[in-house]
């Protein structure tokens, strides 16, 4: 299960950049215009995770497999988007089927950098972009409303369905995005949300971009979009795009460093991941063998079944049993055979749940 992040934003607030730089690649054409991104970029990157590094250093593996995410970043997004206005309601289908959306907003003022609006106002510039996501949403409901109405007479059987999606319509024409219609829980708006992929049902992670002098101390674009985040229940990230995207290309060691020299101790592709995680309430568990160390990126509270699952369904259909090692007694001890000498080898049955960091070996029968 690879996690999925969609970029959006306004034209020209560092998104092209900020891809850039989380993908370590110049990859994304970005330019002082509006509407430089005219194809959605799309790049699968390794999640950076130092306990797959020394899980192989200690089992010395042929490969070494990173659990990854998959970035879409679409064109910028404006005012009138979701009636056909610029260019990136084209692209919003690209981003349906990712997990979570990141919100890149511009905290830094720059004359050289042309804004769509002339001004920096990021809590305007979130308003733009949240208003044309619901309009999109309603736009998307109405037209899968209605023929489920249709559709009504010989299946009664989407009665929950129907009455969800107007009850979730009739939310979402009070400016209110889907995530935060308070019958969630409903069956029939359960089924309804898995089929329909709303934009405002995702999880959103807002990220102020900065120049380099925002990165030491917070001004007050960022200390607005933070605020904002608090009061919804969102999370929060500060990068400078455009910082990272210089260091793109530099030994892991001086990147550091040059990070550390601005006061930063994470960098931004770290950061971003490790919110998402936390966000979509996931963790990942490892596979060591002499053919290779991999990570795997499953649901905190994940049994050792459903773990199994995500190398293959028959590791889950066929469970018999799982040998498990945490990380800690993995490193502390140096290896599965002294892991197993000392007793710190466990046995777990179809009923274990998965803890952040495992390292598993799962035995099957189909």
């Amino acid at each position: 299960m690879a996690l999925s992040i969609g970029i959006v934003g306004l034209p020209n607030v560092g998104k092209s950049t900020l891809f850039n730089a989380l993908t370590k690649a110049q990859n994304a054409e970005s330019a002082n215009y509006a509407f430089c991104t005219i194809e959605p970029n799309k790049a699968v990157v390794p999640v950076p995770d130092a306990r797959l590094a020394r899980l192989a250093e200690l089992v010395d593996p042929q490969k070494l497999v990173n659990a990854t995410v998959d970035f879409v970043d679409i064109a910028g997004l404006v005012a009138g988007a979701s009636k056909g206005e610029g260019l990136g309601n084209k692209f919003l289908g690209n981003i349906r089927e990712t997990q979570a959306i990141l919100h890149v907003v511009r905290c830094f003022d720059d004359d050289d950098i042309v804004h769509v609006a002339n001004s920096i106002d990021p809590l305007r510039d979130i308003e733009i972009i949240e208003t044309e996501l619901i309009l999109s949403d309603v736009q998307t409901l109405e037209n899968r409303l209605a023929r489920m109405e249709k559709m009504l007479k010989g299946d009664k059987s989407l009665a929950p369905m129907v009455t969800a999606a107007k009850d979730i319509l009739e939310h979402l024409d009070k400016g209110e995005p889907a995530v935060t219609f308070p019958g969630m829980d409903n069956k029939g708006v359960a089924e309804l949300l898995s089929e329909v992929r709303l934009l405002t049902s995702k999880k959103v992670i807002y990220c102020a971009n900065v120049d380099e002098n925002g990165l030491a101390e917070d001004n007050d674009y960022v200390a607005a979009v933070q605020k904002l985040a608090q009061e919804r229940g969102a999370e929060f990230v500060k990068i400078s795009a455009r910082m990272e995207e210089e260091l793109v290309g530099l030994e892991d060691e001086e990147y550091q460093e040059f990070l550390e020299s601005y006061g930063v101790t994470e960098a931004g592709l770290d950061q971003i991941v490790r919110t998402s995680y936390g966000t979509l309430g996931l963790i990942s568990y490892f596979t060591a063998g002499p053919k290779e160390v991999k990570a795997w990126t499953i649901h905190d509270g994940d049994k050792a079944p459903q773990a199994a699952g995500v190398i293959h369904t028959d590791f889950e259909r066929g469970f018999i049993r799982a040998e498990v090692i945490s990380y800690d007694d993995y490193v502390r001890l140096g290896s599965e055979s002294k892991c197993r000498s000392e007793g710190v080898l466990r046995v777990e049955g179809k009923e274990y749940v998965v803890r952040d960091g495992d390292v598993m070996h799962f035995l099957f029968n189909v």
